[in-house]
């Protein structure tokens, strides 16, 4: 890099990416092989989806076994249904804006762990369209650089040092 875009520190000049999970600032560039990693974390997603479905197959066969009655098995795969379908739904709102109360999200921390299967399926969707959350970022660092370069072409240095105009 050049000593222009760099300052005295050694840190490049203006705003900097964000890193992604499992992708660092290769979403910016799409270097690094970044498709691989896009593969990557789809597959990831949906194997550790199924893996979690087969723990809690398990888990309500041991519910089968106990004898504990149809109303506690029903209980049971409803509770798991509705907290998979609103962790999918946080998960996916989560990749196009950010919260707009993270206390809120904070509180659905606890469904969301329940729910993980819908929230490792919405990364195994998401993968196939970009890096999860690449969109938000992206436009986030857009936005940040535009208005880094219009304050840095507005400013021109120390006013008190330029010359006036003759009239």
């Amino acid at each position: 890099m050049s000593d222009d875009k760099q300052s005295r520190t050694g840190t490049p000049a203006g705003p900097q990416p964000e890193e992604l999970r499992f992708f660092g600032t290769t979403w910016v560039d799409h270097g690094g092989h970044y498709g691989l990693r896009r593969v990557g974390v789809a597959a990831g997603s949906l194997a550790a989806a199924v893996a979690g479905a087969l723990v809690l197959r398990f888990a309500f066969q041991g519910l089968e076994i106990a004898a504990v009655g149809g109303f506690v098995n029903t209980l049971v795969v409803v509770m798991f249904a509705v907290c998979s379908a609103i962790a999918f739904r946080k998960t996916w709102e989560g990749f196009g804006r950010r919260p707009a109360d993270p206390a809120r999200e904070d509180a659905l921390r606890s469904l969301k762990a329940i729910g993980f299967i819908g929230s490792l399926l919405a990364y195994f969707v998401r993968s196939f369209v970009e890096a999860p959350g690449e969109k938000l970022r992206r436009a986030e660092y857009e936005e940040a650089v535009t208005r880094h370069e219009k304050r840095r072409s507005t400013r021109t240095g120390n006013p008190s040092g330029r010359k006036k105009p003759k009239r």
